[in-house]
């Protein structure tokens, strides 16, 4: 599992090198995987690359976005969460994943995503990402609604956590 990890991170590093982009982030030390966040200032390319071409301009809640690549493992979940100052839009990139929704503390139904798949999901939605049968990888921006107060890392409240956090 270990060398598995470290193999998908390295391919996920290389295609992002390949692709142009300038890594700020990378973290491997997530129970649950891991993530890579880029560089802000590349956010149009990155909406190119794995969004369709979606215009930047377009997604500005509170004027900043943050592209980040999340590395998921098979049968890991993340928390259960929500957060107070960002939505979010998810694109699956490989492999097959599960996510979970709802508007309360209550988990919603599995859905599954395959590469291509997209979900937007709104500030203050619960939402779980959950690795499937294989490492799941998904480009992930986050939409800043708050432009005095960008999102960050500790904006996350978790409702539930495999992982005791």
């Amino acid at each position: 599992m270990e060398s598995q990890k470290k193999e998908i991170f390295e391919n996920v590093a290389q295609r992002l090198k390949l692709e142009g982009f300038n890594v700020v982030t990378r973290d491997e030390s997530r129970p649950w995987g891991g993530f890579f966040v880029i560089d802000e200032a590349q956010a149009q390319q990155f909406a190119d690359t794995y969004f369709d071409g979606l215009d930047v301009d377009t997604l500005k809640i509170g004027g900043k976005l943050s592209p980040k690549v999340l590395i998921v493992a098979p049968n890991a979940r993340l928390s259960w969460q929500y957060h107070h100052r960002r939505a979010e839009i998810w694109q699956v990139v490989s492999g097959t994943v599960g996510i979970k929704t709802s508007e309360t503390d209550e988990e919603g139904e599995l859905k599954t995503y395959v590469p291509g798949n997209q979900i937007k999901l709104h500030k203050g939605e619960r939402h779980r990402l959950i690795g499937l049968d294989d490492w799941g990888v998904v480009a992930e921006i986050w939409q800043h609604t708050d432009a005095q107060n960008p999102s960050d890392e500790d904006d996350i409240v978790r409702v539930q956590d495999d992982f005791g956090r």
